[in-house]
């Protein structure tokens, strides 16, 4: 046999990959042994499935898919959520009745009953631990029976009462995996995020045979071992034995700085990549008129500020670069980002193409809404009305141009067809409009500049499909009104250069802002038609459009702008105009509404926080915020910002039922401070950066969330990950991170 032609006796047998279902039994002594064959013949590696090596039934299957676990990795970065203290708890025959203590124990014995005295409900039960019983009884609270029906192990804290036997007394309690081993010397005992039809306990037993299998050690370290020797971090293998089993606070701190780097030190690359490609893209060779920019500016009615002075600056500098300029201006509301947006583009559009004779430079102004276009476009023409500009306006609804043959000083509506030949000819220097400003259908023939107005990303690949014939990409400008935490700015634009507006024109008044109990609704209601008398005007702001159904159980019981807008009409401002708007009326509707708002045909106007963002009524002096506890700060301090437009006094109420305290004092602080970027850094601590600039469409996990909360962590991931790029631009000696990035950050410029 062994002469036989191809036999090979020294070859080693190819492996057998085993499916545990195949060996399926319904005699559970078989299953075991089963099990046991399998395990020793097919070991686990980090890529297998968990149903290569776990018996699942349909429920588990559907809720380890909701938390997007998969594979044994998948498992192994499913990380706590909290750490049980069990260094402190006692065992039940060491307790005595004179002191508040913990226990972990078996509940049983679970009953309720009526009291023989007072006739009313009671719930007893019975705590077991390895040295005795006691017993728990809950006063007034039967619902306990239901809370508490189908749990095992609990973590009960409370002061043990009786004379002849001693018993808890409504005591804390928290359900728990399992009971942890009071022998050990582990003092943390991890609790896991759950989903209906996956238990921590599962989570902890099953994670804790990955780490005795050895999984962990299999997997490949994604941080370069100088970053960690660096920073004083632990290997992959280490934080994930740390994070799962901590002997100690000091170790699963540790293990979660390690994995808050790393996510944060990923979404760097990223974004140095990025922002390494945009400096290989050629800018146009644009010639920027810095006197016009000047002229602009000694044109306005008002003196800028130094921080509006200085962006203008340093913007007319990054034109003279030879790739495109990627900058943020932040500031917060009634900072002045248009003009300095207006400022620059005016430069740029009475510039000159260096490498095209007499040609203009083109610049696209785009806005998140059709209201704000059609706001900014009217914005401009008397912003350059001292020496008048073309001026196109591209929305769903239509277009317009300025200045009209008919009269110069106006705008006129012109056909789609036309506009866009008149922008793809190059006689229209600016052009105003939403994102549909940038697809195919709209082409430039000289653009030099792109500025978003808040809500748009706009990475490499965007700016290269509106590359010039030379292959020169424009200069962008990205603006947002919503102050952002420092570290934040950081992770979220690491790819952009950052111009921060922290100061405020002259002459504008403090916004005096109240939080308004129920019981106080009138006298709001009091103080508004004293303002609307003196012809000022005002916003109520509800988080939702339409009441709720009243059959929907856990519907939402909020106020509705369609609701409130009758309630108000009909009762305390019946002898007042009230409109409506909200994101569900078409554009030429909404249109209407403003322009009946702004010719003051509108006393109030109802809506949701669609006006959020850049709407400008300069009389509207007054906004009553409707359920404010259900926005975030940075959104409230938005809204609030629509009354501080002008030199009158502006007011914002904040109406609420919430008897919480968290929200209680997140509201109070809008009471105290009117800075938007101490607020922000408020309501990271609060609420945190999932809440913030829409984090949670980046896949940051809650751990990657605490990063942002450390300057110094950020920084140092933002200075590792330039580095990193600098030396290899293409990641080609970094493959691990270049598929992460690909995996996982695949959407972080929104491309």
């Amino acid at each position: 046999m062994a002469e036989r032609e191809g036999f090979e006796p020294s070859r080693e047998l190819p492996p057998y990959i085993l499916s545990r279902d195949a060996l399926s039994t319904t005699q559970p002594s078989l299953r075991e042994c089963y099990d046991t064959i399998f395990d020793i013949l097919q070991p686990m590696k980090p890529t297998d499935k968990l149903t290569d090596h776990f018996r699942l039934v349909k429920q588990q299957k559907a809720a380890l898919e909701k938390l997007n676990i998969t594979t044994l990795q998948d498992l192994l970065f499913h990380f706590p959520n909290r750490y049980e203290d069990v260094g402190a708890a006692r065992r039940i025959i060491d307790i005595n009745g004179d002191e508040i203590v913990t226990v972990y124990g078996e509940l049983s014995n679970l009953e309720k009953k009526l009291a023989w005295k007072t006739k009313r409900y009671m719930v007893d039960a019975t705590l077991s631990d390895a040295t005795g019983s006691i017993g728990i009884k809950w006063f007034n609270q039967p619902y306990a029976a239901k809370m508490f029906e189908h749990v095992k192990y609990v973590k009960v804290t409370g002061k043990p009462t009786g004379k002849s036997k001693m018993y808890f007394a409504n005591p804390t309690i928290h359900p728990m995996p399992s009971l942890p081993e009071m022998e050990s010397p582990a003092e943390l005992f991890s609790v896991y995020p759950e989903s209906r039809g996956i238990t921590s306990r599962w989570m902890y037993h099953t994670i804790h045979r990955l780490l005795e299998e050895g999984v962990h050690e299999e997997i490949e370290d994604i941080i370069p071992k100088s970053i960690l020797k660096k920073y004083k971090l632990p290997s992959i293998s280490s934080a994930l034995v740390w994070v799962h089993t901590p002997q100690k606070k000091k170790d699963a701190f540790s293990s979660r700085k390690r994995f808050s780097f790393e996510e944060v030190f990923l979404i760097q690359v990223a974004h140095q990549k990025n922002r390494y490609e945009s400096t290989q893209l050629k800018a146009p060779h644009v010639s920027a008129d810095e006197d016009a920019a000047q002229s602009y500016v000694d044109a306005l009615p008002y003196t800028p500020t130094k921080a509006q002075t200085h962006s203008i600056k340093t913007i007319l500098e990054d034109f003279k670069r030879n790739f495109p300029m990627s900058r943020l201006l932040e500031g917060d509301v009634g900072s002045g980002k248009t003009t300095v947006a207006a400022a620059t583009m005016y430069s740029i559009a009475r510039g000159s193409i260096e490498s095209k004779k007499y040609a203009n430079p083109q610049v696209a102004y785009m806005v998140p809404t059709e209201i704000l276009a059609k706001q900014q476009f009217a914005g401009l023409i008397e912003a350059f009305e001292h020496s008048p500009i073309p001026i196109g306006l591209i929305t769903g609804s239509g277009c317009r141009k300025f200045p009209s043959k008919v009269n110069p000083k106006e705008s006129t509506k012109i056909s789609r067809a036309q506009l866009s030949k008149w922008v793809k000819n190059g006689e229209i220097p600016i052009v105003v409009g939403t994102h549909a400003l940038i697809s195919k259908n709209v082409v430039f023939e000289n653009l030099a500049y792109v500025i978003i107005d808040e809500q748009h990303r706009f990475g490499t690949k965007q700016r290269k499909k509106l590359a010039q014939k030379d292959g020169s990409a424009p200069h962008l400008l990205s603006m947002t009104a919503t102050p952002i935490p420092r570290t934040l700015a950081l992770t979220i634009y690491g790819d952009l250069d950052l111009s921060i507006l922290d100061e405020k024109p002259k002459g504008r008044k403090e916004i005096q802002t109240k939080v308004v109990p129920p019981k106080q609704r009138d006298e709001v209601y009091t103080a508004v038609r004293s303002e609307l008398l003196n012809g000022r005007q005002a916003y109520v702001i509800c988080p939702r459009i339409d009441e709720p159904d009243p059959d929907k159980a856990l519907a939402l019981r909020v106020k509705s702008v369609k609701a409130e807008a009758k309630r108000l009409q009909d009762g305390p401002f019946s002898d007042y105009v009230v409109d409506i708007l909200h994101g569900k009326m078409t554009p030429k509707e909404k249109e209407e509404v403003m322009d009946r708002f702004e010719n003051k045909e509108v006393d109030i106007l109802i809506a949701t926080s669609v006006v959020e963002v850049g709407v400008n009524v300069p009389n509207a002096t007054m906004i009553i915020i409707e359920g404010a506890e259900r926005f975030g700060l940075s959104q409230l301090h938005q809204l609030r910002g629509r009354v501080q437009r002008s030199s009158y006094q502006p007011y914002c109420y904040l109406f609420s039922d919430t008897k919480t305290q968290t929200s209680l004092d997140r509201l109070k602080a809008l009471e105290k401070n009117s800075d938007g970027f101490a607020l922000a850094e408020e309501d990271l601590k609060l609420r945190g950066a999932g809440q913030l600039a829409g984090m949670q469409q980046w896949g940051v996990s809650d751990m990657g969330m605490e990063a942002l909360q450390n300057l110094k962590m950020v920084e140092a991931a933002r200075n590792e990950a330039t580095k990193l790029i600098e030396r290899d631009p293409g990641l080609k000696k970094h493959e691990l991170i270049a598929e992460r990035i690909q995996e996982k950050l695949s959407d972080l410029h929104m491309e």
